[in-house]
């Protein structure tokens, strides 16, 4: 009996749960998928369906019944899961491949924990299959949001998928919505009712639960995920967790497919909006994360947003999550924007250059004061009133057009046009969620039409290229453009996300040139450099760490100037030499970073602080704009002028007897020569450029390069470098009859080339 009730019990544990009114068949098949992955592609091609006993209106998940019958299609699911698990350890087999996983990386994610399996088909013409597969994305990028601990892997399958020839739609496809979570294609078949989708929830691979339809109230997702978790031991709470509400850029993770593609000037240009009166235009620049603004000229005025979270404040330290449409507002000169990622639309005040949240309406924000700045200044999380029973259908989730209505109201959408948000600009609350497409063209479509006249002075190819991933709305074609173009004087001005560049075209010439972009030191050092800085600082040794140039001196204590010429790579061409703001130095060691620091210790007469700044208001007041014009010129570039291909780097430091080392940072603004070789030799090129550390699948960034029929040598892009120079002192020097020490002033030079 003992024996019984143990067979019993492990019966139950490795069945699933049994959910009543819920009868599905069991398999009495006995193939161990684990043991053979090789087997595994055979149950894909199984003659019946899971689905063929499961009301796909229906939005309830099912588990399985242990009724047993002649036929058996359990199994299916479970094998799918077993797929799945038994891929994790292959990047590439026969007949799947795996995207967005982090290259050297052995292990995709654990294999235990809650996880969630999106499983749809693919068709590469089907624009409904598109769409469906942009709906569970969404829901799984926000179901990840908010439980960081999920697991979430997309399945696509289908026979149109080839696993030798990855589809360039698909590429961008994750890159427009930034899919950060591993993705398997299949190019078998895996069920016969073609473009039925569904989520699988299991925790372990073990007991899943299917949702059929893309469909599925997300609050019924997000129920199942806290029901699940809750039965762990281990218990999460939704309040504990970080999430896209804590401004880490640590925890922001990144679609691997893109990581390199970042170098680009621009990663996915989205949106656009113009302040005619001031000649100010404002570049939603979405996968870095930032507004760029700008003249008409190309010139960079200013950048909104430092780097990938959710964070108020001025502009240098405001965090955004690909902010998406944004419309300036004349009277109060602010700039109003969907911040995407955030599911949050934010304010960017011009004149005092600080940014704002409008909704999600924020703890603290109503009633303000001194405490309130102080927190904020200590600590920057922002806790929002989306609790976990308020997530649902009507969830202002993913906003991405924002259209300024004749009241005091804002219409927001999606980027599907399914949802319409109408917000009090007031109050910064919803007033209105409406999801019927007619009623939605009632409302605002009048509006809509406005916003995509300019798109009609466009060429047909052109529009045709940016749509192949885009939703249209019924009755007004390339709706999902809107956002994208806007009018300054005589010009259309255009983002092209292909080719990732901004576009004007004149009216009058019926002409088209990408924009001329200057001023890059306003952008700064990218985050995703000064990201790894801090990791840099922290670690001792330097063996994960692969600079582009390293080299040691042996000196006496005392001041280092340091000269850096480095040779950029000779097919490319410098765009402008790097500007301070592009350029990070630091000291590690027995050294302190002093670039910059003027020596007044050769001064006198001591002067107190305060002094000092009176001195430098008379400076300012008394200069004459002759003398601010030659401040400026000296102040563009580091070094002296050059001869054309090099830049000088200067960087100071102070040793002390030890070992030190100064490390540099730059962002070098490049563009590809003129040259006659094909273009898939100059995609190759740029690649090779973007990502000397070739961190990230050649092919599949080459395959990106080329999507576009724009001139690849109009491409601007960032080549970033890291130089180390060790030094090794020893102790001071002493004074003749004296004992005082004496420092030493040296100077060393270091020639760095690029390749």
């Amino acid at each position: 009996m003992y024996f019984r009730f143990r067979r019993m019990r492990h019966m139950f544990r490795v069945l699933p749960k049994i959910y009543p009114d819920t009868i599905y068949r069991l398999s009495g098949a006995g193939i161990n998928v684990l043991a053979d992955p090789r087997s595994t592609a055979a149950w894909f091609t199984a003659s019946n369906s899971i689905y063929s006993n499961l009301d796909l209106a229906c939005c309830q998940g099912q588990r399985y019944s242990s009724v047993v019958e002649t036929k058996h299609e359990k199994l299916s699911t479970v094998d799918i899961l077993s797929f799945v698990r038994s891929s994790l350890h292959r990047p590439r087999g026969p007949s799947h491949y795996w995207l967005n996983t982090t290259t050297g990386s052995k292990d995709l994610f654990k294999e235990n924990g809650i996880i969630l399996v999106l499983i749809g088909e693919y068709l590469e013409a089907s624009f409904e299959a598109n769409r469906n597969t942009v709906k569970m994305f969404e829901k799984a990028k926000s179901l990840q949001q908010r439980y960081p601990f999920l697991q979430v892997v997309a399945l696509q399958h289908g026979k149109s998928i080839s696993v030798n020839d990855i589809s360039t739609n698909f590429l961008q496809k994750i890159v427009e919505k930034y899919v950060t979570f591993p993705i398997v294609l299949c190019s078998k078949d895996i069920f016969e009712m073609a473009n039925k989708p569904c989520y699988i929830i299991s925790k372990d691979f073990q007991n899943p639960m299917v949702y059929p339809s893309e469909d599925v109230d997300l609050k019924v997702l997000d129920k199942a995920i806290h029901d699940l978790n809750a039965e762990n031991s281990n218990k999460f709470k939704l309040d504990d967790v970080k999430s896209t509400w804590v401004k880490s850029i640590e925890i922001v993770k990144e679609p691997d497919v893109c990581s390199a593609s970042r170098n680009l000037l621009f990663s996915f240009p989205g949106c656009i909006s113009v302040d005619e009166s001031s000649n100010r235009l404002f570049l939603s620049d979405v996968n870095h994360h930032r507004i760029i603004v700008f003249n008409s000229n190309g010139k960079i005025l200013d950048a909104i947003g430092s780097s990938p979270g959710f964070e108020d404040g001025e502009f240098e330290s405001a965090k955004l999550m690909r902010p998406a449409a944004s419309f300036y507002h004349d009277f109060e000169d602010c700039l109003y924007f969907v911040d995407s990622e955030n599911h949050a639309i934010r304010k960017a005040d011009m004149e005092k250059r600080v940014v704002e949240t409008v909704f999600p309406v924020t703890e603290g924000t109503k009633n303000p004061g001194l405490w309130k700045w102080i927190l904020d200044k200590i600590w920057t999380e922002k806790k929002t009133n989306l609790k976990s029973e308020e997530f649902n259908s009507d969830s202002f989730l993913f906003p991405w057009h924002i259209l300024k209505s004749s009241n005091n109201d804002i219409f927001v959408l999606n980027q599907s046009f399914e949802t319409l948000w109408i917000v009090d600009l007031e109050s910064g609350f919803i007033r209105e969620v409406i999801k019927e497409s007619s009623k939605i063209l009632e409302i605002c479509g009048q509006i809509i039409l406005d916003k995509c006249i300019p798109l009609k002075q466009l060429p047909s190819i052109w529009l045709e290229e940016q749509t192949k991933n885009n939703c249209s709305l019924d009755g007004i074609p390339y709706a999902g453009l809107m956002s994208s173009v806007a009018t300054c004087s005589d010009n259309v001005v255009f983002c092209d996300t292909v080719a990732q560049q901004v576009i004007k075209f004149s009216k009058g010439s019926e002409s088209a040139k990408s924009f001329r972009f200057s001023n890059f030191g306003i952008l700064g050092l990218s985050y995703w450099l000064a990201s790894s800085l801090e990791r840099v600082y922290a670690v001792d040794e330097i063996s994960g760490i692969d600079p582009d140039h390293s080299q040691s001196f042996r000196l006496s204590p005392g001041r280092v100037d340091i000269e850096m010429n480095v040779n950029i790579p000779k097919d490319a061409d410098l765009v402008e030499q790097p500007q301070e703001g592009s350029i990070w130095r630091q000291a590690r060691g027995a050294a302190v970073e002093v670039s910059g620091v003027e020596n007044k210790a050769a001064s006198s007469e001591k002067v107190g602080v305060a002094q000092q700044w009176y001195d430098e208001i008379d400076n300012l007041s008394f200069s004459t704009p002759q003398e601010e014009s030659s401040a400026i010129e000296q102040s563009k570039t580091p070094g002296e002028e050059l001869q054309e291909g090099k830049i000088c780097i200067r960087c100071t430091v102070n040793t002390s007897p030890g070992t030190s080392e100064a490390i540099v940072y730059a962002a070098l603004y490049m563009r590809l020569k003129k040259n006659s070789n094909s273009r898939a030799s100059k995609a190759e090129r740029i690649a090779d450029m973007i990502d000397p550390k070739k961190k990230t699948k050649k092919d599949l960034l080459v395959k990106l390069l080329m999507t576009s029929h724009g001139d690849l040598e109009e491409l601007v892009f960032t080549r970033p470098l890291h130089v180390r120079v060790k030094f090794s002192c020893g102790d001071h020097k002493k004074a003749d009859n004296s004992k005082a020490i004496v420092l030493t002033d040296s100077s060393v030079k270091v020639d760095v080339t690029l390749l």
